[in-house]
């Protein structure tokens, strides 16, 4: 986890040597420290909106730190709370456990033993509140899914949404099936803030007798059937976006005529003669690589050109393996929401179980598993990961888990190494060791 840009911490200490110790261990692992005395100076700081952890003494002059858990809980449940606790005081942390703490650290303690349970605590921080604001913008714009991730990848595909989305600029997306392709091109048309309607049209699965009826439209008698008029998608979707999944499926013969609207845009319904102006923007889709089509003669050139003019390509799933929890808990909370169940838990090794998958649906495959894992119908396949992961021994367990952090840390770092070490408070030369011991490429060093 990155934690230099998202990680804050709330410290409480009355011992000024400690406090000051163990500021500084925090910030050294990235986080920046908000460090108190006692409990009446941090209680103002503990809202539902904070963004960090809180990490506190367990005995503190005036209120404890018992009490300072007590108002975190209340003011947010999903608030992580680190207590400390004398050596061997056992019945205290026990009794902190129980009232909402996310851990609990034995002094003396190593700073490496602090940076690991503050890093994973933020960790799950940010997950609740990414959940939260994606839950809140769901709620406020249900027809505009969020585009869920914090990959390098899915970070560049923002910032091509907010350049290119708000501009009339024909755009393509590629990608595999299920890698969101609709998704990216719901956001395009919100950042775009055109007052029409969005319009999909899966190409691929229009017969090719009703193909040129669908997108343009037709006249009354234009053919044997047709008894009125009929708006196609591009005139029905005037002043919004129509959205051309599977364009690689268009008939050629239909690729010539969607050619010239997209260039004077204006269209002929079939079977009439009026010009008609038309005002929306096309955003295709493909799974194939079409300029590879049209050097076969399987798609034309000349289209390929006019809606290529700004390309968005979207990893596989199995690219960005770090967003996978992000999109689990997404989906699981929103499947919960929608079948009226309770969310299941997972352990950490079966989370690092589903990184390893390949998920070649990609995203639409891991919905669908979220949806059936609410359901506890999960097929037979993740039942066998869940059981092999139960039966795993100990430390098997922790090597899936710690390669699942390790490649996490090197995605966040763009494969730097040092970077990479300094985020998760190892050495260098141990990181080095643990990549050769996992066989992870695509580290560099620094």
């Amino acid at each position: 986890m990155e934690t230099s840009l998202t990680a804050l911490a709330i410290l409480i200490e009355d011992e000024q040597s400690v406090r000051k110790a163990t500021t500084q261990t925090l910030e050294l692992g990235g986080f920046s420290v908000q460090a108190c005395a006692d409990a009446e100076q941090a209680l103002p700081l503990l809202h539902a909106g904070f963004a960090g952890i809180v990490v506190t003494d367990v005995r503190l002059p005036g209120r404890s730190g018992l009490e300072v858990l007590a108002h975190a809980v209340a003011a947010d449940a999903d608030l992580p709370v680190i207590v400390v606790t004398g050596h061997g005081d056992v019945a205290m942390a026990v009794e902190a456990m129980r009232a909402g703490a996310y851990d609990f650290i034995e002094k003396p303690f190593a700073a490496d033993r602090l940076l690991e349970t503050a890093r994973r605590a933020q960790e799950k921080r940010n997950l609740v509140l990414d959940n939260r604001r994606l839950r809140e913008a769901w709620l406020t714009d249900p027809a505009t899914p969020a585009l869920v991730g914090q990959s390098a990848a899915m970070e560049r595909i923002r910032t091509l949404i907010r350049s290119v989305g708000p501009t009339s600029v024909d755009i393509l997306i590629n990608g595999q099936t299920g890698a969101g392709k609709e998704v990216v091109a719901r956001q395009l048309h919100a950042a775009s803030e055109r007052k029409g309607p969005f319009v999909a049209i899966n190409c691929g699965a229009l017969p090719e007798s009703v193909f040129e009826s669908e997108i343009f439209g037709h006249e009354a008698g234009a053919f044997t059937g047709a008894q009125k008029r009929r708006i196609g998608k591009l005139e029905y979707a005037n002043g919004g976006t129509l959205f051309l999944d599977e364009i690689e499926s268009m008939p050629m013969a239909l690729q010539v005529k969607l050619l010239r609207v997209l260039q004077e845009r204006r269209l002929e319904r079939l079977g009439g003669n009026e010009s008609i102006a038309v005002d929306c923007r096309v955003i295709a889709a493909s799974k194939a690589d079409l300029l590879q089509l049209s050097a076969q003669g399987a798609f034309r050139e000349d289209l390929y050109y006019r809606i290529g003019v700004v390309s968005i390509d979207l990893p596989r799933l199995r690219d960005r393996r770090e967003d996978i929890p992000l999109l689990l808990a997404h989906f699981i909370h929103a499947a919960a929401i929608r079948y009226g169940r309770a969310a299941p838990p997972w352990t950490a090794a079966l989370m690092a179980q589903w990184q390893q998958r390949d998920w070649p649906g990609n995203v639409r495959e891991l919905r669908n598993f979220a949806d059936r894992w609410v359901l506890g119908v999960a097929d037979s396949s993740m039942a066998d990961a869940a059981a092999a992961t139960a039966a795993a021994s100990l430390p098997q367990q922790l090597d899936a888990y710690e390669r699942t952090l390790i490649e996490d840390a090197l995605a966040g770092a763009d494969g730097n190494v040092a970077l990479a070490a300094e985020h998760l408070g190892i050495p260098r030369k141990t990181l080095y060791d643990k990549i050769r011991k996992y066989d992870l490429a695509n580290a560099r060093g620094g």
